[in-house]
């Protein structure tokens, strides 16, 4: 080949390397430029929420509120012309109650789940059970709400012969089955991170496969599974719509399982769109945002402690 031909050659494939290369340089920096922007966006966003809960509710907490009588009382009448009282006792008992026993439905069905999908479902059958939790987590709360309502109410009447379905249990189990797919996933996730040579030492040494599972592969994902649980609770503490419809919607601190309940979220909910604009009941409902907006940071602040230190130590 003369040398003339050679030289344009090289200088083609020269040429078109550097537009490649040009090429990936702008498509890698319009990535980075949009996961930034996406990144600080969500931050901004959160900001922006908290900036106007608290512009919305830190008035009336400052000036109005009685800080004893807001989270010592269980009289919960802002509407009263007299004497309107602002106790969150009841509150707060009837969301401690609901998310304590769903973390009891969900914990155990989610963590079950997440073993079999991960340690001992295989192949096609793999696949369709993520699909199908997926599928789950994706089911509106109102459509559980409904089933609250439609079908756990009755039987629940039926099976132990009380007057009212609608009760802690009722939303209890609404909230677990809503809360279990989410954390489900989370723990799969951590149970599959597990480097398969622990398991290949594992069976080396004579254990059986639920020896694997319960005295090796758990305690190394411990962190993801502290992590899905706490994820959890925080699901069940936010959630409004299913806990409004099922709980029955009553101002009581629970003694049963079998007791109605209003939520904090719920409260929020069923009385913020009657509420006038700068009322004192108008302060306190966003005064309840801030509570709760608090209470889930403390909630992932916990989460993110207790991941790091349980990584530091393994």
């Amino acid at each position: 080949m003369p040398a003339d031909v050679q030289a344009d050659a090289l200088s083609n494939t020269i040429a078109d390397d550097l537009n490649t290369r040009g090429r990936d340089w702008y498509v890698d920096r319009a990535v980075s430029v949009g996961v930034f922007v996406g990144g600080v966006s969500a931050i901004v966003f959160i900001i922006g929420i908290f900036i106007f809960v608290t512009r919305e509710g830190l008035g009336f907490a400052l000036g109005t509120l009685d800080v004893k009588e807001f989270f010592t009382s269980m009289n919960w009448r802002p509407t009263s012309e007299r004497n309107p009282t602002y106790g969150i006792l009841a509150l707060m008992a009837g969301t401690a109650s609901v998310t304590g026993l769903a973390m009891l439905v969900a914990v155990p069905f989610s963590l079950g789940a997440a073993i079999y999908i991960a340690e001992f479902a295989s192949g096609r059958m793999r696949e369709s059970l993520k699909v199908l939790v997926e599928l789950l987590a994706a089911i509106p709360s109102v459509v559980w709400g409904f089933i609250g309502m439609s079908i756990m109410n009755p039987l629940i009447i039926d099976m132990f012969d009380v007057p009212v379905g609608l009760s802690v249990l009722n939303a209890g189990v609404i909230l677990g089955l809503m809360a279990a797919p989410i954390m489900t996933t989370i723990a799969e996730d951590a149970l599959k991170a597990v480097p398969d040579s622990y398991r290949e030492a594992a069976e080396a040494m004579g254990a059986t496969r639920w020896q694997v599972v319960f005295k090796v592969v758990l305690p190394a994902a411990k962190n993801g599974l502290m992590a899905a649980v706490l994820l959890g609770v925080g699901r069940g503490f936010g959630e409004t719509m299913a806990v409004l419809m099922a709980s029955g919607h009553a101002i009581n601190i629970p003694t049963s399982p079998f007791d109605s309940v209003r939520a904090l979220t719920a409260t929020i909910a069923a009385e913020l769109g009657d509420t006038a604009r700068g009322s004192d009941h108008y302060g306190v409902l966003f005064t309840l945002g801030i509570f709760l907006f608090v209470v889930t940071f403390v909630i992932n602040l916990t989460a993110d402690i207790v991941v790091k230190g349980v990584g530091k130590k393994q």
